[in-house]
């Protein structure tokens, strides 16, 4: 079984802002495949069903992203997961330009908040990611008032289609593994993805 995380913040207010790419993503595999509600636990919301042959977890944390690892602790926990093998998270990487979508085996969490809670409560950097661009803040703005916000319209094309690579990627891993989906994303180098520093840190966000 695999559990697929989308990392974001839970209130109606942060809906489709850029720091919710993760929920946004997971929102487009529950509609590909009518996975169903099975209600809130654990500090989640979550849904059950079959992706590419493999029974899967959907999931969104619904504590705020600095506390995102309490939901994927608990969910790894209860359904005896193997992280390095069965968990993929996705979420917002402010290293990658709009719109493009990577997939990594591991790496270090960096200064994304959640991510950092989610490798620390898991104890381990090496399970599946799938970071969605959302483009470098611009200088003179703040970092809290750029990831809360909407994209612009002539953005807004570009991620409503990464949203859909990323949804393409999760189907890849479940169906051909995770070498050939990092093979078929991870066409072009990028500025410090080596690092896989994510967002930069976003106060308690």
């Amino acid at each position: 079984m695999y559990l697929i995380v989308g990392l974001g913040n839970p209130d109606r207010k942060y809906e489709h802002t850029k720091h919710n790419m993760g929920f946004d993503a997971v929102t487009e595999l529950i509609d590909r495949y009518n996975i169903p509600s099975s209600g809130i636990s654990m500090k989640g919301m979550y849904g059950k069903g079959i992706i590419q042959g493999q029974k899967v977890i959907l999931l969104k944390p619904l504590t705020y992203m600095n506390l995102s690892g309490d939901a994927v602790q608990a969910y790894v926990h209860y359904y005896k997961i193997n992280p390095e093998e069965e968990l993929i998270v996705i979420y917002d990487d402010t290293d990658l330009s709009v719109g493009q979508v990577r997939v990594r085996k591991a790496g270090r969490p960096g200064s994304h908040n959640g991510m950092k809670d989610v490798t620390a409560k898991l104890g381990t950097e090496k399970f599946i990611r799938i970071r969605v661009g959302i483009g470098k803040r611009p200088d003179r703005m703040d970092l809290v008032d750029y990831v809360m916000s909407p994209f612009p319209k002539e953005e807004r094309v570009l991620i409503d289609e990464a949203l859909k690579k990323a949804a393409d990627a999760v189907e890849m891993i479940l169906k051909e593994g995770v070498n050939a989906a990092m093979n078929t994303f991870n066409k072009k180098e990028i500025k410090n993805e080596g690092s896989d520093t994510g967002t930069e840190g976003v106060g308690g966000l």
